[in-house]
């Protein structure tokens, strides 16, 4: 439990349904907000009420050395390589399914259940039937061996289903805004608290012909498809990043959000895990597919996977491909898995 909407409801759905409930919060940051309030102390408070409120017990475990190291040390190693790296994913996968799921089967849990908006059905992970709100792109590295000890109570609801049923139960955090920002750390300026870790480095900003165009403060800033905060501007359409040089400290832009440099027809993937422990049919395999979490499905081909590295192509070049971030693969509602992206496949 959080201290959200979401798994609040979980818990009380969960009791409804005739299951004893034990309800386990995790805390992995430590850090006070301007007004001096660690914000995970402020959460607990309200994990406590929610429990007060649903007559069940509360447990709290610490993960912070945990999540340190292997969640956010690595955060900022691939940051300082260039990449874009998706924290959220790697939380799930080393945190929250894997030290915080030892410890609910420890405490003698049968299951573990979360507010995730997504969905199990005969041993597959399925989306959330909200689309605005379907999570199942953080959740593609689980596995069915996991799978079938999770349970997802309010994956098959919409958002305003869950408030609204928070609100009728009084549930006291049912009008408690959505989190968002980076996994357990929250919304933050992302350049001022990357900061604090990666010093500012100033280079070059180059276009595609090699011309120079302006100055950043380091490559590890800046991310492919980024507009805002680079401090450029000029005559004709608003710049792009379109490519970045870490070794030489240049980061590459273009003028146009839809520049013939953002888009390839196709990318490599490594560290590529399956949910069910491969494709469901030989190569090469049709699916759909997407490289970051708001994006639409979209079609594609696996031509190659080998040793965890795969290659795909899709039906129309895509915008942005961006190394680090996750590509996820989809048969329909079903989320079969995927894998971090290496990098874009050049134009033929």
């Amino acid at each position: 439990m959080s201290g959200g909407v979401d798994s609040s409801v979980a818990a009380y759905l969960l009791k409804e349904q005739g299951y004893e409930v034990i309800g386990l919060f995790m805390k992995n940051w430590e850090e006070t907000n301007s007004e001096g309030v660690c914000q995970s102390v402020a959460d607990y408070e309200d994990v406590q009420r929610v429990c007060d409120a649903l007559s069940i017990p509360c447990y709290s475990v610490n993960f912070v050395k945990e999540y340190q190291e292997r969640v956010f040390s690595h955060f900022l190693k691939e940051l300082k390589e260039g990449h874009t790296p998706n924290p959220d994913i790697l939380c799930n996968r080393e945190i929250k399914f894997d030290l915080f799921f030892k410890k609910a089967k420890n405490l003698g849990a049968d299951f573990l259940a979360t507010g995730h908006y997504c969905q199990i059905k005969e041993g597959k992970l399925l989306k959330g039937a909200d689309p605005n709100k379907d999570q199942s792109y953080f959740l593609y590295t689980l596995k069915k061996q996991i799978l079938d000890h999770l349970l997802f109570p309010i994956g098959h609801l919409p958002k305003t289903e869950v408030r609204r049923i928070a609100k009728e139960a009084q549930i006291p955090t049912h009008a408690k805004k959505d989190s968002t920002g980076i996994c357990f750390i929250g919304k933050r300026n992302f350049k001022e608290f990357v900061s604090r870790y990666i010093p500012y480095h100033t280079g070059e900003f180059k276009n595609t012909k090699g011309e120079v165009i302006g100055k950043h403060d380091g490559a590890a800033y800046y991310t492919i498809g980024q507009r805002k905060g680079l401090g450029i501007g000029g005559p004709g359409e608003a710049y792009f990043v379109v490519g970045k040089d870490v070794e030489k400290n240049v980061v590459v832009l273009e003028q146009g959000f839809d520049h013939p440099a953002l888009y390839a027809p196709g990318l490599s993937a490594i560290e590529t895990t399956f949910v069910n422990g491969s494709l469901p049919a030989p190569l090469p395999f049709r699916c759909q597919g997407k490289i970051r979490y708001r994006q639409e499905v979209q079609g594609c081909v696996i031509d190659s996977v080998e040793d965890g590295r795969l290659t795909v192509h899709f039906n129309e070049p895509q915008r942005a491909i961006t190394p680090r971030q996750s590509i996820v693969f989809y048969d329909g509602d079903v989320c079969l898995g995927g894998g971090l992206i290496e990098k874009s496949l050049a134009k033929v």
